[in-house]
């Protein structure tokens, strides 16, 4: 079959989305499809990617004329499908989604962010003024939580599928010996080992640098031998993400956590709040456990995982959350919010806990921290099983099967 996918955003860049669709087009590659990229997104040449940039300040990946060149690089190319990709507001893509249905191809259409109440708003805006679900587009979103926004706008004349975001699972499986799956085990679990095909990208959403390690970030991929209670989160240092939050959260669960119990905590990633982030730790005191280390290559942050006990995933809005389902695979108690994306791999007591409030994800670490075989216990069951509906193989099986839905849609 030959795709084209549509990104705002693609390699060189390294973030979420741009990460995960270079992923899911090798994966298609290496199944047997010809699938290829356009961006608006500056770079070198990559075999297969269609830049069309236009000289912007800060090289926005956008195109005043992206309709255009979308609809001739279609006709050109005769794609069987076209796979757009965005996030809560994507220009280039949704001119590639217009492009797409001007020129009659079938049309999958992938939503990698959640739809908060401003967006929802834009959205039934656009859909009054252009009719975007009369389209013919199939949509998907990459958990329940992003899809149900999504289809309250878009309502029942649009399908809209979960699809998970794809991982290599054997990548980060923990090298140790797996053990067998714990009791009561959902049907989405399998025994770890078993063959698992796909593969994953060289650079991390987190970016590709190695950064210094404080004070309590030595020792990456070993355990200390004081008990140490290690607590990790990854992922970008965004306003949005509430990294502030996140220290807050931790300094809490220290105060609940007996002194007989030492607690450090790393944050890998990097980004606008950092300087936020370091002042809050010196003025509380934080310094001495708490690490900021900076960004991490995937294959620092599996070693990094070898060594947590605890992995936080604190935004309420996090639309999948593939930092958590990284460290579930890896073996490592996951605490998240209910209401995110997070949820769908994570189920309380058995791959982590969840909460709904603040309050409730202080609670969660300070237990994890205090209560030793409850967390032996969800890391046994994490390395033992596979969250099988993120691999490679059955995200390829979920995007055919939307692929059809949308030729079928066709005719």
């Amino acid at each position: 079959m030959r795709i084209i996918h549509v990104s705002d955003c693609y390699l060189p860049r390294l973030g979420g989305i741009e990460v995960q669709v270079a992923d899911l087009v090798r994966a298609q590659r290496e199944a047997g499809h010809d699938a290829e990229v356009v961006t608006a997104t500056p770079g070198e040449p990559l075999p297969g990617v269609h830049r069309t940039v236009a000289n912007l300040p800060f090289d926005l990946p956008v195109h005043p004329a992206g309709t255009g060149h979308l609809l001739r690089l279609m006709a050109a190319r005769r794609p069987d499908v076209v796979h757009v990709h965005t996030g809560a507001v994507s220009p280039f893509a949704w001119m590639g989604v217009r492009a797409a249905a001007r020129a009659g191809l079938p049309l999958v259409v992938t939503v990698h962010s959640m739809w908060d109440p401003v967006t929802r708003g834009i959205y039934r805006s656009l859909r009054a003024l252009y009719g975007w679900q009369r389209w013919g587009l199939v949509g998907t979103a990459v958990s329940e939580a992003a899809a149900r926004p999504i289809r309250a706008v878009a309502g029942p004349g649009v399908p809209v599928h979960v699809v998970s975001n794809g991982l290599n699972l054997s990548a980060w499986r923990p090298e140790a010996p797996a053990v067998r799956p714990a009791p009561g085990g959902a049907p989405d679990d399998v025994p770890a080992g078993g063959p698992e095909g796909g593969a994953a990208g060289e650079p991390s959403y987190g970016g590709p640098g190695e950064g210094p390690e404080g004070a309590a970030g030595r020792g990456i991929g070993a355990r200390p031998a004081d008990g140490t209670v290690h607590v990790v989160a990854v992922g970008r240092l965004a306003p949005r993400k509430q990294p502030v939050r996140l220290l807050r959260l931790l300094k809490q669960a220290r105060a609940q956590v007996p002194e007989g119990v030492p607690l450090r905590a790393t944050i890998v990633g990097d980004g606008p709040a950092r300087a936020q982030m370091e002042r809050y730790l010196r003025s509380n005191g934080m310094t001495g456990w708490v690490s900021l280390p900076g960004r991490y290559s995937r294959e620092r942050i599996r070693e990094l995982l070898a060594a947590a006990d605890v992995f936080v995933a604190p935004a309420p809005r996090e639309s999948f959350g593939l930092a958590a389902l990284e460290a579930r695979a890896a073996g490592v108690p996951v605490v998240a919010r209910t209401e995110s994306g997070v949820a769908d791999f994570v189920r309380p007591g058995k791959e982590g806990l969840l909460g709904g409030s603040f309050e409730e994800l202080v609670s969660a670490v300070a237990r994890l921290a205090r209560d030793r075989e409850l967390r032996e216990s969800i890391a046994a069951h994490n390395r033992g099983t596979e969250p099988v509906r993120s691999s490679w193989p059955a995200v390829l099986e979920g995007f055919d099967r939307c692929y059809e839905q949308a030729r079928t849609l066709r005719g």
